[in-house]
């Protein structure tokens, strides 16, 4: 796309599919590159972006979510375009990019979760966190789950943020959660929420809790929440101890849950209760959730030194109405993509996509994020994924490894959309949103009022543009 003195001969035309902060990392590289002229279109099947920012972020974290501002200035760019609205593989296929793009980055994240296979998981009142997350956060696709909240426990499986996330808003009061940008409907469900007891099931020790020392000590600042652990929860074993050395991550997290467990219960209306080293290994019940079966688990150390946990044999049952599997999330496979269905991801080497069956780079094809490294890190991790994979692209510019498309326009791809019926929406529609959700948000004294059906949000972008188009009326 240079010529050997690094000046622009032609512009390099760049699909990203997916919005969300692994997508916005890649365009900021691609920017930046200066030897370089560059056009890059974003394809996003919501009429929203930011992916799990801001469908994934637990709404009273908006500290986290201020990162969209960043991803506003990426935007803003000239040589960027966003199409929302479109979903890939339906709306577009890669064999009709090919027709537009030298290169198609793929950053769709893991879409789904994993499951625990075990007897009962499917029984009315066991979720996936994901399904959960996403309905309080207003994502389209969950909007119109219901869970019955009218049970007086529940059992949360995992040791991660966003098993803490869940943990949290179940125990969250009205009062604190209308603080938040969560959903209008989510509010009255859980203002109306019968819990009492929240478990927290983890299947290795404290020492091996995921979640991060900001995540656990969040837990015992809530207006109306006790945090429960036993003693004997955070007492560890010889293997645990020489693990914990010099992680200070880890050994907070420790030195947080032992506070806990010299706490006294203070009284208030709903109470977390942590335990460690247990899987579960059955959900009871007939017409529903009635309890989970649990077993105690030993840790062992494995050959490449990590303690991995083994049943003991000693089981226990847990009364609970509701569980929430929060065991990791896990990518989807795209139409005409490589995918390994084993490890969620598309296969590739360094953000190259790899061919399984020749073990070649597919030319022109690359990912970023979750669905190129698995459901690893924060938000910021992804800023370096990014930036590998899109190296990788600039390599394979410089060696000529491209192929030219037929249509390389900005026209070309608009035109393909329009006749094809496919109503995209634009960034600056994206920003009308924005502000609509967050004036409708102050009327109620909220920071915002998320819209949470695409037909709405297509339906306020349609009388806001239809408002502009009315022609003044002489008084």
């Amino acid at each position: 796309m240079t010529s050997t003195n690094g000046t622009p001969l032609r512009v390099l035309r760049v699909a990203v599919i997916g919005s969300g902060p692994s997508a916005f990392y890649a365009v900021e590289r691609l920017l930046k590159e200066s030897a370089l002229a560059v056009e890059v279109d974003i394809f996003e099947r919501l009429p929203t972006p930011f992916g799990l920012v801001r469908g994934g972020v637990a709404p009273d974290h908006a500290k986290i979510k201020s990162v969209t501002k960043v991803y506003d200035r990426i935007a803003s760019d000239p040589r960027v375009h966003f199409y929302g609205n479109v979903t890939f593989g339906k709306d577009v296929t890669r064999a009709d990019l090919a027709q537009f793009y030298h290169a198609v980055i793929f950053a769709v994240g893991a879409q789904t979760d994993r499951h625990m296979g075990i007897p009962g998981e499917q029984l009315p009142g066991s979720y996936a966190a994901t399904e959960f997350v996403g309905w309080y956060n207003a994502h389209p696709d969950y909007r119109d789950l219901e869970f019955d909240l009218s049970q007086e426990s529940a059992a949360v499986i995992g040791n991660g943020n966003v098993a803490m996330d869940v943990a949290r808003i179940l125990a969250r009061t009205p009062e604190e959660l209308l603080e938040t940008d969560i959903a209008d409907y989510a509010i009255e469900a859980l203002r109306n929420s019968n819990l009492h007891t929240i478990y927290v099931l983890g299947r290795r020790g404290p020492a091996q809790a995921a979640f991060t020392n900001p995540e656990i000590k969040e837990l015992g600042e809530m207006t109306d929440a006790d945090v429960i652990v036993a003693p004997e929860e955070v007492e560890l074993d010889e293997l645990s101890k020489a693990a914990l050395e010099g992680d200070r991550s880890a050994e907070r997290n420790v030195e947080i849950l032992t506070r806990y467990s010299q706490q006294q219960p203070s009284g208030k209306k709903r109470q977390i209760v942590f335990r460690f080293l247990v899987s579960p290994t059955e959900i009871i019940g007939t017409d529903h959730v009635e309890a989970i079966k649990i077993v105690h688990n030993d840790l062992y150390k494995t050959d490449d030194g990590s303690l991995r946990p083994r049943p003991n044999g000693r089981e226990e049952v847990i009364p609970v109405g509701l569980v929430f599997r929060s065991i990791g999330y896990k990518g989807v496979a795209l139409p005409g993509v490589p995918f390994d269905e084993r490890a969620g991801v598309i296969p590739n080497r360094e953000g190259r996509v790899i061919d399984p069956q020749t073990g070649s780079p597919v030319t022109g094809d690359y990912v970023v994020g979750w669905i190129k490294r698995g459901p690893s890190g924060i938000i910021g991790t992804n800023k370096p994924d990014s930036v590998e994979t899109v190296e990788r692209l600039i390599e394979d510019v410089a060696a000529h490894g491209l192929p030219d498309p037929a249509q390389p326009t900005r026209a070309d791809v608009e035109n393909f959309l329009d006749v094809h019926n496919v109503h995209y929406v634009t960034y600056q529609d994206w920003l009308t949103l924005d502000s609509m959700e967050l004036k409708n948000g102050q009327a109620q004294g909220r920071p915002r009022l998320k819209y949470s059906r695409v037909n709405d949000m297509l339906d306020a972008l349609a009388m806001h543009n239809s408002d502009l188009l009315e022609p003044a009326i002489d008084s």
